[in-house]
């Protein structure tokens, strides 16, 4: 696979994840008091505009990318459904998130670092982005913790 569709398919692929996932959340806290809902929030706000900033580049370069599975969709609502069950504390909450964030920095700075020199400027300056706002947000999430 082309490294600028590889970049830019992950950046893709994990800010319409991180869409789902936090409307996910949203939706099972949405009767509970959790402090943790104002930053969920500014989260889903930025994920809409990483995943809006990819499909433009997608476009602009006509490239075929996909999507997530359903499937991985399904076991995220599961997985989600299971934690704020069993415990939705802001601290659970945010540890949770700060689980899958931390996973997408490590395979975002992975790539990066691969691909840095062979794909084009605007693709890297969105990856790039992107790993900054997730290693903002997990900063965010420590305060929750």
């Amino acid at each position: 696979m082309d490294e600028n569709v590889e970049l830019l398919q992950y950046v893709y692929k994990n800010s319409e994840m991180g869409v789902f996932t936090i409307n996910e959340l949203l939706k099972k806290l949405e009767k509970k008091d959790n402090k943790i809902k104002g930053l969920a929030k500014e989260e889903l706000d930025s994920y809409e505009n990483f995943k809006e900033e990819s499909e433009d580049l997608i476009g602009k370069y006509d490239y075929d990318v996909e999507g997530n599975k359903l499937t991985s969709k399904i076991m995220s609502s599961m997985g989600i459904s299971h934690e704020v069950n069993s415990d939705n504390s802001d601290s659970s909450i945010a540890h949770m998130l700060t689980e899958g964030i931390t996973m997408g920095i490590v395979d975002m700075e992975t790539k990066i670092n691969n691909y840095k020199d062979r794909v084009d400027k605007d693709i890297l300056k969105l990856a790039k982005d992107f790993l900054k706002f997730q290693q903002e947000e997990l900063e965010k999430l420590k305060e929750y913790m």
